[in-house]
């Protein structure tokens, strides 16, 4: 099971640390990873694998809105079945 994890806010130091820590933490896998900063916007998108995950996907929806909070950015988590809907026939 996956999910793709999207990350924007102003750049600075310690994003991608505070948000693999955590998913580190709850064993879940980056299996793939793209970031870039645009005008001073850090923006970064992870598939990740949730399969070995030690908590439900909405209490890591909640670990990563605290951490937004925390770190000044907006982290957002999505089940992969929502892309999987929307190219559905």
């Amino acid at each position: 099971m996956k999910a793709i994890i999207t990350v924007i806010g102003e750049d600075k130091a310690g994003i991608i640390a505070g948000v693999s820590t955590l998913l580190a933490e709850k064993k879940i896998n980056i299996e793939d990873i793209s970031q870039t900063i645009m005008q001073g916007y850090f923006t970064m998108i992870m598939l990740v694998n949730i399969e070995t995950s030690t908590i439900s996907i909405e209490a890591l929806k909640c670990d990563l809105d605290a951490l937004g909070e925390k770190i000044g950015v907006k982290i957002i988590l999505q089940h992969e079945d929502i892309f999987n809907a929307m190219h559905r026939i």
